[in-house]
């Protein structure tokens, strides 16, 4: 385990960031990698696939649910050197992420072709949505378990042994992903099937190796299956924490979705443009994303240690670097989008879609920052409920108005981005009200009584 309740904070920061830099950026590369591969099948391929993508976003809250409580409990259990506690609740998250993991690979195989329907374009789209998404779940099934071996590791300061599972998850699928996709090197090509397929093969072996490094950790990471029966306050504590987390990831579920609905109008070209762009976006958000990542396990385990003024320096510390690293990205996105984009599509209307939109959305980066690391915050404090209710306003401020517009005569792509930007100013500006008011009225003035 890694002490972070003392030293520099920056220092902390500089170690815990790169790892997770890393890792973050072998995830989405994956995604990447597929779409790559995927637009050489066509634009309805590329809709299909980037539709299907946004349902991600639901799974990743259910994990976000096992994940936030997870990190944020072993964190605090490791500022107050308490293992036994920790591995507990790493055991029991483990426990829970197999019952989720089975529910959410049943459920979505069922739902798959509903779901597509709900937002895509045209039939040639449905299609392909739908075939990557049967071949997507086994792989969003096992990304319970593996972000729980994850989480629990950065709660204790242990980031390298995830950033080489997730290296090779990466290798694995440029491997796999060509092969299956396109057939090279058989000459039985699987087209979105295959996309699907590569990830899923990917995460097994990634699963597999991560098992293999808890096994040989410490006790406060230590696999023990006779731990996993179910102890329903060691659930309620997790859920307690993460559950709101998860409730943000879902709210964003729900924002593409509407984005995808408002888009329908439009073709599948547009669609295909956006789903192209957001996962360049996602890409170039990664260094910011890092840096405000490791102010979660800090901060925790400051908390844990009942150090104040430490949790408030983290904040201070994480916002700076963030912001500054997303200041320089917004430049690049707006000087070269058209290279950020190059080798996904040849299609006129498809790149144009995708270059008006990393321009536009670009100049959320700042904010989206700020929105990373307050998150970040509020999970090492164990209280992730400000966190639901920004997302829920961003929410309705962007996606009423969007639900009521989109059916004008007049309404352009364009109106999609700019309430976009509006948004989510206003919900970084509330995010950050909320969090220096939760420092100030509750933490900090009871932080060591609370911390007992």
């Amino acid at each position: 385990m890694k002490d972070l309740s003392k030293g520099s904070i920056a220092g902390h920061i500089w170690a815990l960031a790169p790892p997770i830099f890393l890792g973050i950026t072998m995830t989405l590369l994956c995604g990447v990698i597929d779409m790559y591969f995927v637009s050489r099948l066509g634009e309805a391929a590329i809709a299909g696939v980037g539709a299907a993508g946004n349902l991600g976003f639901l799974v990743n809250a259910l994990t976000q649910v096992l994940s936030v409580g997870t990190v944020s409990l072993i964190s605090h259990a490791a500022g107050r050197k308490d293992t036994a506690d920790g591995n507990l609740v790493f055991n029991q998250a483990l426990g829970l992420s197999i019952v989720c993991g089975a529910a959410t690979w049943i459920v979505g195989s069922a739902l798959a072709s509903s779901y597509m329907r709900s937002i895509a374009a045209d039939e040639a789209t449905i299609t392909a949505g739908t075939t990557y998404l049967v071949y997507l779940m086994p792989a969003l099934a096992l990304q319970f378990a593996l972000l729980v071996m994850g989480s629990a590791l950065r709660g204790i300061g242990v980031v390298r042994p995830t950033m080489i599972v997730q290296a090779l998850t990466l290798v694995a699928n440029v491997v796999l992903a060509p092969i299956l996709i396109t057939g090279w090197g058989t000459g039985r090509a699987f087209g979105v099937a295959g996309a699907g397929l590569a990830t899923s093969i990917a995460m097994v072996l990634a699963v597999v190796i991560m098992v293999a490094f808890c096994r040989g950790q410490e006790q406060s990471v230590q696999i023990a299956p006779r731990r996993w029966k179910p102890q329903v306050d060691q659930w309620k504590r997790v859920l307690i924490v993460g559950l709101p987390a998860g409730g943000e990831f879902a709210s964003m579920f729900v924002y593409m979705a509407i984005i995808y609905y408002a888009l329908k109008a439009f073709g599948a070209a547009a669609q295909a443009g956006f789903g192209i762009g957001t996962r360049v976006l996602g890409v170039i958000q990664v260094p910011g994303m890092a840096i405000a990542f490791a102010a979660g396990a800090i901060a925790g385990q400051s908390f844990g240690a009942g150090d104040a003024d430490r949790v408030k320096k983290t904040f201070a510390e994480v916002s700076a670097l963030c912001t500054a690293v997303m200041v320089a990205f917004t430049l690049l996105a707006q000087w070269v989008p058209e290279v950020m984009l190059h080798g996904f599509t040849s299609d006129r209307e498809t790149l144009a879609v995708g270059v008006l939109f990393l321009r536009m959305i670009s100049l959320n980066l700042v904010a989206q920052g700020l929105l990373f690391v307050c998150s970040s915050m509020f999970q090492g404090l164990g209280n992730t409920k400000p966190v639901l209710v920004t997302s829920l306003v961003r929410l309705a401020t962007y996606g009423l108005p969007i639900l009521l517009l989109s059916g004008e005569p007049g309404f352009r792509i364009e109106h999609i981005w700019y309430l976009s930007i509006a948004a989510t100013t206003l919900q970084a500006a509330l995010s950050v009200w909320l969090l220096r008011a939760e420092l100030k009225r509750r933490w900090v003035p009871s932080m060591r009584l609370s911390s007992r």
